[in-house]
């Protein structure tokens, strides 16, 4: 295992890695254990720690920043979830199976995640949006902000979401991301007619909509909801409508639902998260040059299977490997595009499967999913494994024709 970079690498020691979310971080983490000097730039102006709804990071997530030594300090705010429940629009139980996720505010995972980079000496620099690249030459890659500053370095690294301003400045040709006929929402409420904290995550098949909740110890509930759409809304939809307005429309969707789902939306004082489902199923190529796309920004997978940031983290030590092994760029990035390449995209397929079986229509279709949910169920405890088991040995090489 290499400790410094390699030495085809001419200069190649500052890495520049677009977007300081999840994956960002946890990236410049591991390059800087191998002797690169990564830096972040972050498009938002100012640190989002209270932005964005929530997220189970799965147990394959928590595997990444153990092996950075992180994971009990970055996820003390979580709690863990050590049961799924599933209920049919009345509220009856029709399905159970163990869990082992940590469920976390969004903002407070990328917050603990920017603190260990700082901690470890990684600069972030805020208001930095990429607008253009250049790669002409061998060596290198400058970086235009829309601030109208520039960076240089031996890498560009595009971990900027599923909306990479990267990607669209280098891979133009790059499909846009798809609409996957669902919206989402999710919110923090109050009520203690939900009972003690138990680690359970519910979910209720409801009648329009797919209502999950689980109380936290300290009594907070965290709630999500999807229902399908078939007409993809159009730009600045979210922003049209007030919190007041969106909660309307969800309890009147869910107004034939049992009456918990009421009971959280209307003990929801604060902000309520609502956007629309897409996926990134197929980038033709992740890199190009001195550039690589990683995680969401290379392939976004819907919310069905809560494994967005867990693949943005094993994405972010495999690829932090292979630049430590591969003698230049060009054969690091090739490796690691090989060996994540079908793992996500099968992932990707099966989220969209999962999120198209949620609301079925009709009294048969709805007696049918009651019926069969238990026999589906075991088959995912099965496939668990493969999603939940995977590792990645960050002590082991990574060779050139690597699998």
């Amino acid at each position: 295992m290499r400790e410094t970079p390699p030495t085809g690498m001419p200069g190649g020691r500052r890495v520049l890695i677009a977007g300081c979310g999840i994956t960002g971080p946890v990236l410049a983490m591991f390059l800087r254990q191998c002797g690169f000097e990564p830096v972040l730039y972050e498009s938002r102006p100012e640190p989002g720690d209270h932005a964005g709804a929530f997220l189970n990071l799965g147990p394959n997530g928590r595997a990444v920043l153990e092996t950075l030594g992180i994971a009990d300090e970055v996820l003390r705010y979580g709690a863990v979830t050590t049961r799924l429940v599933f209920a049919n629009h009345r509220n009856k139980t029709i399905g159970s199976n163990p869990e082992r996720t940590t469920v976390i505010k969004r903002g407070l995972l990328n917050k603990g995640l920017r603190e260990a980079a700082q901690q470890a000496g990684i600069p972030v620099e805020f208001g930095k949006r990429v607008t253009g690249v250049n790669t002409e030459g061998p060596d290198g890659v400058t970086v235009r902000f829309t601030d109208g500053s520039t960076a240089e370095g031996r890498l560009l690294i595009g971990s900027d979401g599923i909306n990479s301003a990267t990607r669209a400045a280098v891979f133009s040709e790059a499909p846009r991301p798809r609409f996957t006929q669902g919206i989402g929402s999710g919110g923090f409420a109050r009520t203690t007619a939900l009972g003690r904290p138990d680690g359970v995550l519910r979910m209720m098949f409801g009648l329009r909509g797919f209502f999950g909740h689980q109380v936290l110890p300290d009594g907070e509930v965290y709630w999500f909801e999807n229902h399908t759409e078939t007409r993809e809304p159009a730009r600045g939809w979210a922003e049209s409508i007030t919190d007041a307005q969106w909660r309307d429309q969800l309890l009147q969707r869910h107004v034939g639902d049992h009456q918990v789902v009421g009971e959280i939306l209307k003990a929801t004082d604060g902000p309520i998260g609502r956007w629309p489902l897409y996926d990134l199923p197929s980038v033709p190529t992740w890199h190009r040059g001195n550039v690589c796309l990683i995680g969401d920004a290379a392939h976004a997978i819907s919310p069905h299977m809560g494994q967005g940031a867990a693949l943005g983290l094993e994405d972010a030590v495999v690829l932090a490997k292979c630049l430590r092994d591969l003698p230049e760029p060009r054969s690091a990035f090739a490796a690691f595009e090989r060996i994540r390449r079908a793992r996500v995209e099968g992932l990707i397929r099966q989220a969209r499967r999962t999120g198209g079986h949620m609301t079925p229509a009709g009294p048969v279709g709805r007696a049918l999913r009651d019926l069969m949910l238990p026999f589906f169920l075991r088959l995912s405890l099965k496939n668990a494994e493969s999603v939940y088991g995977y590792r990645v040995d960050w002590s082991s090489p990574v060779t050139a024709a690597a699998r």
